[in-house]
């Protein structure tokens, strides 16, 4: 199922189906009040989590990673016998929208059992301890290493003294910070790659994570917000398997990342038949039709946004009738404004040439292009074989249609024959 809907469904039926299953299979005690003991499962326990709440949260995030429904049992065997890794959540050149989206997972239950996974030693906005007391939490977990950096923010270097917490500036307390980490988890665009404080002139001289430390193994999650299903299903993922998904070129994981919003886009097939929204109230933003001539930047953007979702799951910029603006792209806010305007030298006459060759050469004069590596080759051959045929038909359409403005006429946005979906 290719929706977040689908997801937590999903993880409903395997709990239910195969939560009395798993107990009996992997001995995972029952998850009843009064447990004592540092498990996970007698932390939920302690906090009201029931073993088959538990179980749905597992299949909930084999989902989310794109990996087969045997992986359940795999994940929640692992996540019972797992010590609980040490976070570290940094917070330099950022609007906190990040640590919003993570305290404002879609479901409770999702958010206690994160916290029952980790041991969140230092954040800034969320713990109780401050000044003195709040640093020495930061550098005890440090020194004590294996622990995970989260970065929320960019970091700035042109302006000395800029971003300074405790009289520290942001790059000395990131590069200590790292020392002896066993990885770093860039949250949003700012610390992936700069994000909107890099955007030009940048005056404070901002600049992403990666250029900062190395040595490290790093995981991208792009987005302003980053979803907090992704940051999730990253961290489950690497107490499960001992490190971090597959990985594009951005070093963005390909679960998340690793297909164009256009390809899975709800309003997809509007665009395939030249049903656009002219303006914003008219009668195809009100059916529902492609945002692209408003300036939907989904044909170069990657991002699982219309499958993972936002709000509690339930919507999203573009179901809620706003463009993608490509925000989990590097530079986007360069790139991809102005926001309101359709990417230029486009035409709109050929869809399905179209939609694939705008996303793949927007892309080129920003990357290299993506290299999918590493694990998770249930992920890479799906989005590999997906690419390969879709950049073949490309590429024979491409010699045919140096000019297509002789195409058939578009149908005006007001003209009937589409449903909104």
């Amino acid at each position: 199922m290719n929706s977040s809907r689908g997801a937590v469904a999903y993880g409903d039926a395997y709990g239910d189906a195969y939560g009395d299953a798993y107990g009996d299979a992997y001995g995972a005690p029952a998850l009843v009040g009064g447990a004592s003991g540092g498990s996970l499962s007698a932390r939920l326990a302690e906090a009201g989590v029931e073993r088959r709440s538990f179980l749905k949260f597992c299949a909930g995030v084999v989902a989310t990673l794109a990996l087969p429904p045997q992986f359940a049992p795999q994940v929640a065997n692992a996540l019972e016998r797992v010590d609980r890794p040490v976070v570290v959540w940094l917070e330099f050149q950022d609007c906190a929208g990040d640590s919003e989206a993570f305290l404002r997972s879609r479901n409770p239950s999702v958010a206690d059992l994160l916290l029952g996974m980790i041991s969140l030693d230092y954040h800034e906005t969320l713990m109780a301890a401050a000044g003195t007391a709040a640093e020495k939490a930061r550098d005890d977990a440090v020194a004590r290493g294996g622990h995970i950096v989260v970065v929320e923010g960019s970091v700035p270097t042109g302006i000395p003294g800029s971003c300074t917490i405790g009289g520290r500036s942001a790059r000395d307390i990131l590069t200590s910070c790292v020392r002896g980490a066993a990885g770093i988890i860039n949250v949003g665009t700012c610390s992936a790659f700069g994000g909107i404080p890099a955007a030009g002139p940048n005056p404070t001289g901002a600049v992403r994570v990666s250029d900062v430390v190395g040595g490290v193994p790093i995981v991208n999650l792009t987005g302003c917000p980053v979803n907090a299903d992704n940051l999730t299903a990253t961290i489950v993922h690497f107490l499960t398997f001992g490190g971090f998904p597959a990985l594009d070129g951005f070093d963005r994981p390909l679960f998340a990342y690793g297909e164009r919003i256009h390809d899975t886009c709800a309003r997809r097939g509007h665009f395939d038949a030249g049903q656009f929204a002219e303006q914003w109230g008219d009668a195809g933003h009100r059916k529902g039709w492609c945002l692209y001539r408003m300036g939907c930047k989904g044909p170069s953007t990657f991002h699982n946004c219309p499958s993972v979702r936002y709000n509690e799951a339930t919507s999203w910029p573009i179901a809620a009738g706003h463009g993608c603006v490509g925000c989990s792209e590097p530079g986007f806010w360069d790139t991809m404004s102005p926001f309101y305007d359709r990417l230029p030298h486009v035409a709109t006459r050929d869809f399905n040439l179209t939609a694939d060759r705008i996303g793949l050469g927007v892309l080129a004069a920003t990357a290299t292009g993506f290299a999918a590596h590493g694990v998770g080759k249930v992920v890479q051959h799906r989005v590999a074989a997906a690419r390969e045929a879709r950049d073949g038909d490309d590429a024979d359409k491409a010699d045919k249609a140096e000019d297509v403005s002789d195409a058939a006429p578009v149908p005006e946005a007001g003209e009937e024959g589409g449903q909104a979906i």
